[in-house]
Order: C-alpha cells, then structure tokens, then sequence
C-alpha cells in the first residue's frame, strides 16, 4: 500500500525518528513502534491482512469518525489513517496519532 501523512510531523517522526517542533515528543519506543505500524501498513496487500495481526488491533472507526481507521501502536496510543481505493492500489493518509485517553473525545 502506499502511505501517505497528513501532516509534517508524523512524516517527520516515520522518517527521522523526531519531530522539529516541540508540540509532538513521543517516548523514543512509542517512536519505533509508530515506524514499525507504518512499515506494516506499506507492506500488507490489502486492509483484510491486518486483521489476523492481532497486536495492531485493527479497526474501522464509526459515528463522528466515520471513515477513518485505526491500528494501535501501544496500549496508550493509536493510529488513525483514510482509506482511498484507487484503480491501481489502496492509499493510506495517515492523519493523526491519537493518545488513547482521548480516544473517545472529538
């Protein structure tokens, strides 16, 4: 699948490892568990192989997230990300690392 962000910093923390502001600072393991997730999501052929995954804990979103997805990072931390089908492949738009105590919150 092919990975997209939706914003600097979570390209930065895939790609660098950190971030160059100051308002994203992650634990580096919860950083190699981000980077980790999201080489997942780049290699998998299609969203029905992460289910069997079980430590992702893949899941479609529903009512105020509807259409947004997620896998977990850690038991505090998830990964929400778009799903768009194109002709050719599936385009992942990840677009927020979300605290897991703000799960629910909008």
């Amino acid at each position: 699948m092919v990975v997209t962000f939706e914003k600097k910093y979570l390209q930065e923390l895939y790609e660098v490892g950190k971030t160059s502001d100051k308002k994203h600072r992650f634990q580096p393991a919860i950083i190699k568990k981000y980077q980790f997730c999201i080489d997942i999501l780049k290699g998998v052929s299609g969203l029905e192989a992460l289910y069997p995954i079980k430590s992702l804990r893949y899941e479609v979103l529903h009512g105020d997230k509807e259409g947004i997805s997620s896998i977990s990072v850690n038991m505090q931390y998830r990964i929400e990300f778009v799903v768009n089908n194109t002709s050719d492949d599936f385009v992942i738009s990840v677009c927020n690392i979300l605290e897991l105590s703000n799960h629910y919150k909008s």
